[in-house]
C-alpha cells in the first residue's frame, strides 16, 4: 500500500489516464437509519456487504476490482462507518430486510449479492427472505448454523465484553466515520449479541434456488466441514464428468487463510468470483 515518494509519482503518472472515476458516496433513508452508500464501476448491479466492525474502506481492494466489471453499491450496515444507529437489535434478518429495503429505495429490483463474514451471513439471508431480489450469492467466510462455528470460536464468545474493543484503535477507527463518536458501546453490545443469536437455517437454506459461491478459509472461523455441508445443501458434492451439468453453487478454500485473511486476498477472490458471476465453468481435458 505505501510507496516511496518517487515511486507512487511515477505509478500515478502511468496510471492516470486508465483511473475509475471515484466512487459517488450518498446517504439514504432506511428503516430509521440515514444508511450510507458507495456506487462505483459500471454492468451489472453488484451489491457489497462488510463484516462486523467494519465499513467501506475496510473491505480493501476487492470492490474497486469488481467494479470494472460491474456496478457496485457498497453499503454500511447500521452502526457502520457512516450509517446511523438506532433502537434496534442487530440481527440478520434485520440487516438482510435493510438491504431489500435499500434495493427499493434507489430502485434495483434485482442484483448479485457479495457479503463476506457478517455481510455474507445477511446476504444469505437476503436470499432466503427475498429470493427475487438476488440473483447469485457470494457468500465469503459464512455459517447457516451455529454448530459450525470452530469450536475455540465457541469457547471465546462468552467472554466476549464490551471492553476488549472500547479504548482499542478499533473504536478509534470507528469514530473517525460514526456520526455519533460517542456510540461505540451501543454498537459494541448489539454486535456481541448477535453472536449469541439463534442460528439454525439448514431448512431454509436447503429449499434456496439461488445460486451461490461459498468461499472460506482453511483456517477459517467456520469449519471447513460446515462448509462441505452447506455446499451439499445447496446440491454440490457430487462427481462430475459423468454427464449431468454441475450445480449452480460453487466452493472454494483459500489455502493458509484464517477468518481476517480472506477478505485481503483480492486477487484471488476475483479469480473466483468473476467467473461464477459470469455463468463461466472451467472444462475438462475432455472438453465437458
Amino acid at each position: 500500500m505505501f510507496r516511496t515518494a518517487i515511486t507512487l509519482a511515477a505509478t500515478l503518472l502511468a496510471t492516470t489516464a486508465f483511473a475509475q472515476p471515484a466512487p459517488t458516496g450518498a446517504t439514504v433513508e432506511v428503516n430509521g437509519m440515514q444508511l450510507y452508500y458507495e456506487v462505483s464501476g459500471q454492468g451489472d448491479p453488484l451489491i457489497v456487504l462488510h463484516g462486523a466492525y467494519m465499513n467501506i474502506p475496510t473491505m480493501g481492494e476487492i470492490i474497486p476490482k469488481l467494479a470494472e466489471t460491474h456496478t457496485v453499491y457498497a453499503l454500511e450496515f447500521q452502526g457502520h462507518g457512516r450509517t446511523t444507529d438506532i433502537d434496534r437489535p442487530i440481527t440478520y434478518p434485520a440487516l438482510a430486510n435493510d438491504v431489500a429495503a435499500f434495493m427499493d429505495t434507489i430502485g434495483i429490483e434485482k442484483a448479485d449479492i457479495f457479503g463476506y463474514s457478517m455481510g455474507a451471513a445477511a446476504g444469505l439471508r437476503l436470499a432466503i427472505d427475498h429470493p427475487e431480489k438476488v440473483d447469485q450469492l457470494v457468500a465469503a467466510s459464512v455459517s447457516y448454523d451455529a454448530s459450525g462455528w470452530q469450536p475455540a470460536f465457541v469457547e471465546f464468545i462468552p467472554q466476549m465484553v464490551p471492553e476488549l474493543f472500547i479504548g482499542t484503535p478499533m473504536e478509534e477507527e470507528w469514530k473517525k466515520l460514526a456520526p455519533n463518536p460517542d456510540g461505540f458501546r451501543g454498537v459494541v453490545e448489539k454486535l456481541i449479541a448477535l453472536e449469541h443469536e439463534p442460528m439454525a437455517w439448514e431448512e431454509e437454506v436447503r429449499q434456496l434456488k439461488t445460486p451461490v459461491l461459498i468461499i472460506a478459509g482453511d483456517a477459517d472461523v467456520t469449519t471447513l466441514e460446515h462448509n462441505v455441508a452447506l455446499f451439499r445443501l445447496l446440491g454440490g458434492g457430487g462427481m462430475g464428468d459423468m454427464g449431468a451439468p454441475l450445480p449452480a453453487s460453487r466452493l472454494a478454500v483459500l489455502p493458509a487463510t484464517s477468518h481476517t485473511a480472506v477478505i485481503n486476498q483480492t486477487d484471488l477472490l476475483y479469480g473466483f468470483i468473476e467467473p461464477f458471476l459470469q455463468g463461466e465453468t472451467p472444462a475438462g481435458f475432455m472438453g465437458q
